[in-house]
């Protein structure tokens, strides 16, 4: 199974965008060699020819200390086109986090065409973005990524249902239409745990047209952006959240390569402790970063960013992040993820959990 993140917003409000290219400035880095080679550790002083310790004199040693400190190009690849649900990483980039902690960063939006696993994998980006789930999925095709922080302690997808239909829990969908990508690992979950041998599965299509029309049906999306179309078309709708469902995944979760581990270990502590900066920043400050975010996704409207950042919040920093920091993971969620993608029939087998995430990067709490 392709790994992919879905679009809940109608078509209108975030077109598909067929191909993205990726820019890296290039400005800083003459001396780092070539742009399209990937992230190396550039900013550390060559060694001696000799390997023997050298003396400086005090005024050299005072102009080397003054000097800026070198940046090296990175990018991070969203899970979507750019939207509050990034505000962490356009926080970092505004505030100038990730140049502090050495990088020339570039922020490139995802999209229904972009495979972020993929385009990190390839060397291309050396960060990513992408839910639990897909981690899983990606390591079992063998793609060797690693999550190294999350975003969202929850997801904020969810089923939505008219609220004059009648549906009041996941048990409750048989004999409803429900719009849904067939291939959504949660899906998959809930038809087999909640036994929606009738329910009528219908073909998704990021728009919520046909949901609207239509008093039984129920659609996939995102707490944080269907509410607002819903409500300004006035509707009344119910929700589902999946998470609620047992089926409870990190979300917008950040990877890198186990090569990007081994060999740039303080590249990627760098990335994670100025993107968790960037989060802590957002949290009380997204009215006056949503402009950039905006400038990346004219189509997203800044009432509409108001509305998915207060929505966030509690994903973000509730659950394990409130005591444990912004970012934070833990074992146990992961195993259990992993188990019921198992017991569906996702993935063929449970490697070892170790493999697939850790938190040797985040920030001391």
């Amino acid at each position: 199974m392709k790994p992919f993140k879905l679009t809940s917003q109608l078509v209108a409000k975030r077109p598909v965008v067929m191909s993205l290219s990726l820019v890296i400035m290039t400005s800083m880095l003459a001396a780092c060699g070539s742009t399209s080679t990937p992230v190396s550790t550039s900013s550390q002083a060559p060694a001696s020819p000799s390997g023997a310790t050298t003396s400086a004199s005090p005024a050299a040693t005072t102009a080397a200390s003054a000097a800026p400190k070198a940046v090296v190009p990175a990018t991070v690849v969203l899970n979507w086109f750019a939207e509050p649900e990034h505000g962490g990483n356009f926080a970092a980039l505004a505030k100038g986090y990730y140049k502090e902690a050495g990088f020339d960063m570039t922020v490139m939006p995802g999209g229904p065409s972009v495979s972020s696993t993929q385009i990190v994998a390839s060397g291309k980006a050396q960060f990513g973005m992408a839910n639990g789930d897909d981690i899983l999925v990606a390591r079992q095709e063998g793609i060797p990524i690693v999550a190294i922080a999350t975003s969202m302690q929850k997801s904020p997808q969810a089923l939505f249902y008219h609220k004059d239909s009648g549906i009041k829990d996941f048990s409750d969908l048989n004999g409803h239409k429900v719009y849904v990508a067939s291939t959504a690992s949660f899906w998959q979950f809930m038809k087999k745990k909640y036994k929606l041998d009738s329910a009528q599965e219908m073909k998704y299509t990021g728009q919520l047209v046909n949901f609207v029309s239509d008093k039984n049906a129920l659609t996939q999306g995102y707490v944080t952006s269907e509410p607002f179309t819903l409500e300004q078309q006035k509707v009344e709708f119910g929700t589902l959240l999946n998470a609620d469902s047992g089926y409870n995944i990190y979300a917008g979760v950040y990877f890198t390569t186990e090569k990007m581990i081994a060999e740039h270990p303080d590249q990627v502590k760098a990335f994670v402790e100025a993107t968790v900066k960037g989060w802590d920043y957002y949290k009380d400050h997204s009215e006056e970063i949503n402009p950039s975010i905006k400038e990346k996704n004219p189509d997203m409207g800044l009432d509409m960013m108001k509305f998915s950042a207060t929505k966030e919040m509690d994903f973000v920093f509730g659950g394990d992040a409130a005591t444990k920091g912004t970012g934070i993971m833990t074992k146990e969620r992961w195993s259990e993820v992993q188990k019921q993608l198992v017991d569906v029939g996702v993935l063929k087998s449970a490697e070892s959990i170790d493999k697939v995430f850790t938190t040797q990067f985040l920030p001391k709490k």
